[in-house]
């Protein structure tokens, strides 16, 4: 086992971007609480048009969100491994495994509401003979 001590900078660095890290999450979270503001607002007013806009917004902040919450620490862990922090470096991607199995459903479900599926293709609208009857069209 290699037994070299840490870089004199890998502490400082990591420091400063576990602080970056927690303030760019809160800064975020801040927006969706805003976002949800204006939602609250749009649906107390008797305009109330700005809801898919609104909607839309939300899920951009929380894909936003989620890959500064799960991408912060395995940045920081890459730094951290970089200036031989090994267990610093295990912390954090223990964290950001953690972070990641909450927050990939979250932004599934943002995912799928900024992307939707296309619609079903509408049924057959030519008429169609059936068995046992006249050939005419139901309903004319």
């Amino acid at each position: 086992m290699d037994r070299r001590s840490a870089a004199p900078w890998a502490p400082a660095v990591v420091a400063l971007l576990t602080v970056a890290w927690l303030i760019g999450g809160l800064v975020l979270l801040g927006w969706v609480f805003g976002i949800g503001l204006e939602g609250w607002a749009d649906q107390h007013s008797n305009q109330g048009g700005g809801a898919d806009a609104l909607s839309r917004k939300a899920n951009v902040a929380l894909l936003l969100l989620v890959a500064e919450v799960v991408a912060g620490p395995v940045v920081i862990a890459v730094v951290a491994r970089g200036g031989l922090l090994r267990r610093t470096a295990a912390v954090y991607l223990v964290i950001a495994f953690g972070l990641g199995v909450v927050a990939v459903p979250v932004a599934a479900g943002a995912y799928r509401e900024l992307a939707p599926s296309p619609p079903p293709s509408p049924p057959p609208t030519r008429c169609q003979e059936h068995s046992g009857g006249d050939t005419r069209c139901p309903g004319g």
